[in-house]
């Protein structure tokens, strides 16, 4: 796989696994109540770009792991060959480097959609798993969060039009 179709998969996957990342908190932190969705990411060793523009909340069950992120509604992008589809809500499990049994988002590869059910954080490269198999994308892919309905390539223009017609 060439650098750019790489460059195309790993955008929306990132943008699935960031999602997830920023419905939940850390275990070891007292304070919570006020980080984003994205802090929450950093926090357990993820960059920002797992998760979209917008997420709208989390909860997060500090001493099982147990996650849940909120959008307003479903969110979808195209980067290349893959599309990313987001549900309302994304469900797993996060740890310190790993995202584990998630729900909610999903990969669409030559035709073909697939769920996101795992995500690790190995060094400088984030893992995602549809559970028959998995890719690996180097961590500077997910340093920005993309938008719903653009991805990362979004114009003012674009954007401008999704948010008067969402």
């Amino acid at each position: 796989m060439d650098s750019a179709t790489l460059l195309r998969f790993l955008i929306p996957l990132a943008a699935t696994f960031f999602l997830i990342l920023i419905h939940s908190n850390p275990a070891y932190s007292d304070d919570h109540e006020h980080l984003t969705p994205y802090d929450v990411l950093r926090d357990f060793d993820f960059p920002i770009g797992l998760l979209p523009k917008g997420v709208k909340g989390y909860q997060l069950n500090q001493t099982t792991g147990k996650f849940s992120a909120y959008l307003n509604d479903t969110c979808s992008f195209s980067e290349g060959l893959y599309k990313l589809k987001y549900e309302s809500t994304v469900k797993g499990y996060i740890s310190k480097g790993k995202l584990s049994s998630l729900e909610g988002v999903s990969v669409k590869f030559f035709h073909l959609w697939m769920n996101i059910v795992e995500i690790l954080r190995r060094g400088n490269d984030i893992d995602f798993s549809v559970g028959v198999g998995k890719a690996a994308f180097p961590i500077e892919y997910f340093v920005e969060s993309p938008q719903c309905g653009c991805g990362l390539n979004c114009s003012r223009r674009q954007a401008r039009k999704l948010m008067e017609n969402p």
